[in-house]
């Protein structure tokens, strides 16, 4: 994953610097070890190529009750073929499936073309609030 995020133009609208292999080794340690707070769990996956199981980028979400924050990322030299949409939208169904979210919310930068194209194509809405400058899109069935 370190190849995968390594390109500073994954970090314009979110700030931030390509992250180390340490730097991924003590996320994902904390990932696996779940959150402080029993009233939330996370869902982490790494984004794969069905053809040759490379992996191009990650999806996540945050759930707290039936509520899920959800957020993406495809390296640069995957972007544009659909594998964030493909992704996102499993991502929304394992949630609604196996768990128990009738809402889901994603945080993005208002000049994120991309991003909003994706959460457009997987059915979330833009809610006109924002947070620390980005903007709530949100899904309920």
């Amino acid at each position: 994953m370190v190849s995968v995020l390594s390109n500073p133009a994954l970090y314009e609208f979110t700030g931030g610097i390509p992250p180390t292999e340490a730097e991924l080794a003590d996320r994902y340690s904390r990932q696996v070890n779940g959150p402080s707070s029993a009233q939330k769990r996370w869902h982490n996956w790494i984004v794969r190529l069905a053809t040759d199981n490379v992996a191009v980028g990650y999806v996540q979400a945050t759930v707290g009750r039936d509520i899920a924050e959800i957020a993406w990322v495809i390296g640069v030299p995957w972007q544009g073929n659909g594998y964030a949409s493909e992704a996102v939208r499993a991502l929304k169904e394992r949630l609604v499936d196996t768990a128990g979210v009738s809402q889901i919310e994603a945080h993005i930068h208002p000049d994120h073309q991309a991003s909003q194209h994706v959460a457009r194509a997987v059915g979330l809405h833009p809610t006109g609030e924002t947070v620390d400058g980005e903007e709530t899109w949100s899904w309920q069935p």
